[in-house]
């Protein structure tokens, strides 16, 4: 079964959020509400979200106050988070949301196709990440049940070529986002998307290493989104 991607949506207006559950529904993924700051802090508490939406003007702790907790946090200082808002006072505003550690900035009322675009983006560069985390997983505890050079080589001949197969899927998805990312979406996008690829390169290398006849590389520690 297919993992879904999660994505926070964080609105105080319950209207706001169905808006949001309406036009992001057709990406089938798990959409989670919350209505708060703190909502949301708790959320993150316990789950891995691909994207963060996140309503700017909310009562008690609102966006930006919202944001610097989530990028203090080293379990979530990397999840990706879209601001959202119905005010618009200017680019000094703007820039308050980027240095607040936005990827992305969209003024109320958006246009439905372009928020679902954007969030599919990150979506899409969630999963590629988590499809290599297995794949480095895999390697790992293939490096610790191997053993001596001569039983690895015999250990290792039924699953390396499962393992490359799979990781070549991955590598070309992420060559196809790359050039996607590259023409079209925003420079967090396309740097998020580079850094997926150091990653792959650094993975094909180790399984590579490997291969019958060569020498046993070190233990390959597991890529982090």
């Amino acid at each position: 079964m297919v993992q879904k991607a999660k994505i926070l949506l964080v609105d105080d207006r319950p209207e706001n959020l169905l808006a949001l559950e309406a036009i992001l529904s057709a990406l089938d993924q798990t959409l989670v509400r919350a209505s708060s700051g703190e909502e949301a802090l708790k959320a993150l508490l316990t789950d891995d979200f691909a994207v963060i939406l996140l309503d700017v003007q909310m009562p008690g702790m609102d966006g930006f106050e919202t944001a610097a907790h989530i990028k203090r946090r080293e379990r979530t200082r990397d999840i990706p988070i879209i601001f959202l808002t119905a005010i618009n006072h200017g680019p000094h505003h703007t820039f308050r949301g980027y240095a607040a550690g936005a990827v992305d900035y969209i003024s109320k009322p958006f246009d439905p196709w372009v928020l679902r675009a954007k969030v599919s983006v990150f979506v899409d560069l969630y999963m590629k990440n988590v499809q290599l985390r297995e794949q480095a997983a895999l390697l790992r505890r293939e490096l610790d049940h191997s053993g001596p050079a001569g039983e690895a080589e015999q250990n290792t001949g039924g699953l390396l070529p499962e393992l490359s197969a799979r990781l070549a899927a991955v590598e070309e998805q992420a060559e196809a986002l790359t050039r996607e990312l590259q023409e079209s979406a925003s420079g967090a996008a396309v740097s998020t998307a580079a850094h997926l690829e150091k990653k792959l390169t650094t993975l094909r290398r180790a399984l590579d290493a490997l291969e019958p006849g060569t020498r046993r590389p070190e233990p390959v520690e597991s890529p982090q989104s």
